[in-house]
């Protein structure tokens, strides 16, 4: 499973950042290795320099094997609260989508 982070020009892409959510997508979506191809993170900061609550934003887009990619966003006051949502999120659309193909 490939994971690509993406951030706008008002969000630091620093190592760090990139380190702990790499770690955190292998964690959480690791019984979906074999079934997702490729995770795609954009980050953004949608206020840029204005403040504001909630201007924090977090895309998630997921490639399952031989199907269309699914994606979700999620908005928080600060890009971690953001990612840990569309995380949430992302990981309830990967159970659901899964669940569905199975034959009973």
């Amino acid at each position: 499973m490939t994971i690509q982070i993406n951030t706008d020009n008002n969000v630091e892409g620093h190592a760090r950042l990139k380190s702990y959510i790499s770690d955190e997508l292998g964690t959480a979506l690791a019984r979906f290795e074999e079934k997702v191809t490729r995770l795609e993170v954009h980050l953004g900061d949608e206020n840029s320099e204005k403040s504001g609550g909630n201007d924090k934003r977090c895309l998630i887009e997921a490639r399952p094997v031989n199907m269309q990619p699914v994606a979700v966003t999620n908005y928080a006051d600060t890009i971690e609260k953001a990612f840990q949502g569309a995380l949430d999120k992302i990981k309830k659309v990967l159970e659901t989508t899964f669940e569905k193909q199975k034959t009973y």
